[in-house]
């Protein structure tokens, strides 16, 4: 059951990464390719540089969605990333990255309830909402990969979560089979 809950939030996650890399990209875009005559920085091309982290993080969200549902369903034991500490780890960095570029979003398009009958601001808008959700669905991932490998004591299994020393690749104590 927890790999059927942790597939779907890491395909919820890449799903969300997906539009969020969308929108990033979108943004980007707009802002280096500014038609003439637009108000926005007296129309000189310009870019945000959170626009871009949040791009960077868009695209490592995708690869590690991708990677994490693919070794869960096909229950891969890599030698470098296979454990629920690797895990563990890979997710705290995307969750810091997240955390911050969604943050700092907010801080600087906080309120753009004025704007919504521009494009450019609709773009944001949905940029905000998809970075916090990742967030969201990050956090989620976090936790239940935490509580699992506690309460299974497998901070050093397998992260498919369906490990067997018997038949495990790297496993330390492989036994014959009777």
């Amino acid at each position: 059951m927890l790999g059927i809950i942790r597939t779907f939030l890491y395909s919820v996650f890449g799903i969300f990464s997906l539009v969020l890399f969308g929108l990033a990209a979108a943004r980007l875009r707009y802002t280096t390719h500014l038609p003439p005559g637009d108000p926005l920085n007296n129309g000189a091309n310009f870019f945000d540089p959170i626009v871009v982290e949040l791009l960077f993080s868009a695209l490592l969200g995708m690869l590690w969605s991708i990677y994490a549902v693919w070794t869960i369903h096909r229950m891969r034991e890599d030698r470098w990333i296979y454990s629920f500490f690797s895990e563990i780890v890979v997710l705290s960095i995307l969750f810091i990255l997240y955390l911050v570029g969604a943050a700092i979003a907010t801080h600087i398009w906080g309120d753009l309830s004025f704007c919504h009958q521009f494009r450019a601001c609709r773009i944001l808008t949905a940029m905000l909402a998809f970075a916090w959700m990742s967030w969201i669905v990050l956090l989620c991932s976090l936790v239940a990969s935490i509580f699992a490998s506690i309460a299974n004591a497998a901070f050093f299994a397998p992260f498919h979560g369906r490990w067997n020393p018997r038949e495990s690749t790297y496993s330390n104590r492989r036994a014959s089979r009777v």
